[in-house]
């Protein structure tokens, strides 16, 4: 008879069961409880006691410290530390009219609900001086959540939030699914009034002082309704000498998460010591500005007041307008500490040399800077200091329409979880994103962080750039593929920003549209382009860095008449410029915009190097030249009367190397 622990199967030949098979036969032993197996049961009594049972404390890895008066450091409990910090939150939040900051908590308000019996929670009430209804209640604070917690209260608590195949938070943006720059503004007093670019051409909207209080308030009102909000205490500048401390006051998981990617993340122990912020934004989006406010031309309205080192949003969920509302802080906070900050993509080769790429949409910044044979620092924003070139961001933000595995194997490879995907279209069933779709905007996007790319270079920092390429799509087709620049070109041609679009018109022939975009980055950038310039050309100018202009457009002709220049080609131009071969090629001199241009480039045909070459009507070349270089000249128009050096001679020398008829 075979054993089986307590139990045995009978011989046929003794008893049968039921159709012929063998009974079980137990055997009897003392009276012992039976378990379901030999594990120890759980300490739990109630099933609400074990979920509290399946989460642990997160603890610092450091001894917990306090700066004294004298400067030496003294340890403080938990418990203290957590209540600076919430003090510091609603210092944050407070009202002006008030004078104090709303009573804050720590922690999800659902969760507290099933743990009050048993967790005590780090509360901070500050001294009320006026009794409202805001003042009656705790606003609970969802501070630094980890990806993994801002994805469970998106899809618990946002309509439209979803997780894809891959693993990334595909999550809705409302009516806004792009930047609303015409609703930017910045407070205009004695300091900036002299220190920004005003008037035409200029990214900077007025508004007072008094107006950006009346939004601020109606925000942080809004906020403090809330029973929750999301604070993110995050970094800027990978260099650690002129690091930017930035809080983030949101009401959405997506905001959350999205800052969390797109900023530097603070250390456990960095967390610890944060302190007060250099900057804060209250992203009250979901609630519109008041339109019969002064300044107010919509529902919409993204304030920045430099003084307060305040940022209020009002009536826009774009998570975008976060990012690109940091970058010109950093457009006015790093010239003023002698740093460059700079709208370019950067990359690293592996024996250190660094170079800028800067273009606007379509010129293939993203696709030339990234590249696998050399390090990523960066894909859109970035500092020039003594120390080098540094990323401001902690994350990259790329475009995702008709994005392929072939086109872009690494934005492709980067959308998983913790990825926040903006605005997609995906299966109902099996969540597999269509990349093509249009239906809720084109402007499709992901953020992620920059960890996400295999040849990211962490930290994000390098030595000083050796080449700076300027990047044109030339869709008149006269511009050569690749030109070496002299410095005051290089200075001319980043001031003009120049690409061209195409763009139907109303009896269906298309036409290419000049576009001009100062500093290629008209949109975030604080001063006047001609001080960024100057900046960019005393760099270049003591550390040898070389300037390029490269043209990724048309050749042959213009639109529809030429063709693109090919890729393949484009990439061997950039690998001579990296190589330094291109530095020692033998130059000719084009007419009008007087560009240096080489006469071959291994792997190049040499006859395309000079647009006049590719043309066949060459009197069709002559007068489309002509026309675009008379532009250059118009849209230049804005900055002649700029004065660039001590003695002006900068401004004369940058005003010759533009096109000359």
């Amino acid at each position: 008879m075979a054993e089986n622990g307590e139990f045995s199967f009978t011989s046929r030949a003794n008893k049968t069961g039921r159709d012929g098979l063998a009974k079980i036969q137990t055997n009897k032993k003392e009276a012992v409880v039976c378990h379901d197996d030999s594990a120890p049961p759980v300490k739990a009594q109630t099933i609400d006691e074990l979920h509290s049972l399946q989460k642990k404390r997160s603890t610092p890895n450091t001894p917990i410290k306090s700066t004294l008066a004298d400067g030496s450091f003294t340890s403080i409990s938990e418990e203290e530390r957590q209540k600076q910090q919430l003090q510091s939150i609603s210092a944050s939040l407070a009202s002006l009219a008030r004078e104090t900051g709303p009573k804050v908590v720590k922690g999800d308000p659902e969760a507290r609900k099933v743990e009050s019996q048993k967790l005590t929670h780090t509360q901070y009430t500050p001294t009320i001086l006026n009794i409202s209804d805001s003042a009656l209640k705790f606003t609970h604070v969802l501070y630094d959540l980890s990806p993994a917690e801002l994805y469970e209260q998106a899809i618990k608590y946002e309509k439209g939030s979803f997780i894809t195949a891959t693993g990334a938070l595909a999550t809705l943006s409302g009516a806004k699914t792009g930047r609303s720059p015409r609703d930017k503004r910045v407070v205009k007093d004695e300091t900036t009034e002299n220190e920004l670019w005003w008037g035409k051409g200029s990214p900077n909207i007025e508004m007072d002082e008094q107006t950006f209080l009346v939004n601020r308030e109606r925000a942080v009102d809004y906020l403090n309704s809330l029973d929750k909000v999301f604070v993110n205490d995050q970094f800027l500048n990978w260099d650690p000498e002129h690091r930017i401390k930035v809080r983030i006051v949101s009401a959405r998981a997506y905001h959350s998460l999205f800052m969390h990617n797109m900023c530097i993340r603070p250390t456990p122990e960095e967390l610890e010591d944060f302190g007060t912020p250099d900057f804060t934004i209250y992203n009250a989006g979901l609630f519109p500005c008041n339109r019969y406010t002064h300044y107010m031309t919509s529902s919409t309205s993204i304030d920045i007041n430099l003084a307060r080192k305040e940022m209020v949003i009002l009536g826009t969920q774009y998570a975008g307008e976060m990012k690109k509302g940091l970058f010109s802080l950093m457009h006015y906070l790093m010239p003023k500490r002698q740093i460059l900050s700079l709208h370019s993509g950067c990359n690293m080769g592996k024996d250190g040399d660094v170079a800028l790429f800067f273009g606007l949409s379509g010129t293939g910044k993203t696709t030339l800077s990234t590249d696998h044979n050399r390090y990523l620092i960066g894909d859109d924003e970035h500092c020039w200091s003594e120390n080098g070139v540094s990323n401001i961001e902690g994350g990259c933000y790329a475009k995702c329409i008709d994005l392929s595995r072939e086109k872009e194997p690494d934005i492709w490879n980067a959308i998983k979880f913790g990825t926040v995907l903006e605005n997609v279209v995906f299966d109902e069933h099996t969540r597999q994103v269509d990349y093509s779709d249009k239906s809720v905007t084109e402007n499709t996007r992901a953020a992620y962080p920059i960890e996400y790319i295999p040849n990211a270079k962490i930290p994000c920092v390098g030595p000083h750039p050796k080449n700076v390429i300027l990047l044109a799509c030339d869709a008149f087709g006269v511009l050569p593929p690749v030109s070496k620049l002299s410095l005051a070109q290089t200075m001319y041609h980043f001031i003009s920003g120049y690409t061209a679009l195409v763009a139907g018109t109303e009896d269906g022939v298309k036409e290419p549209q000049a576009t001009f975009s100062a500093c290629f980055g008209a949109a975030f950038i604080m001063l006047h382009p001609t001080k960024y310039a100057a900046m960019l050309a005393e760099r270049m100018q003591k550390h040898g860095a070389t300037g390029w202009l490269v043209n990724t457009g048309w050749s042959g002709g213009r639109y529809e008449s030429g063709s693109r220049i090919k890729l393949a080609y484009t990439r061997r131009i950039i690998d001579a410029i990296h190589s330094g071969t291109l530095l020692e090629a033998n130059y000719t001199t084009t007419e009008v915009f007087g560009l240096d241009i080489p006469t071959g480039i291994e792997g190049v045909p040499s006859e395309i190097l000079d647009p006049e070459n590719t043309w066949s009507d060459k009197n069709a070349y002559k007068e489309t030249l002509l026309k675009l270089g008379g532009l250059f000249k118009k849209n230049f128009e804005g900055f002649m009367s700029h004065k660039i050096g001590e003695d002006n001679k900068l401004t004369e020398e940058i005003l010759a190397a533009g096109p000359v008829f």
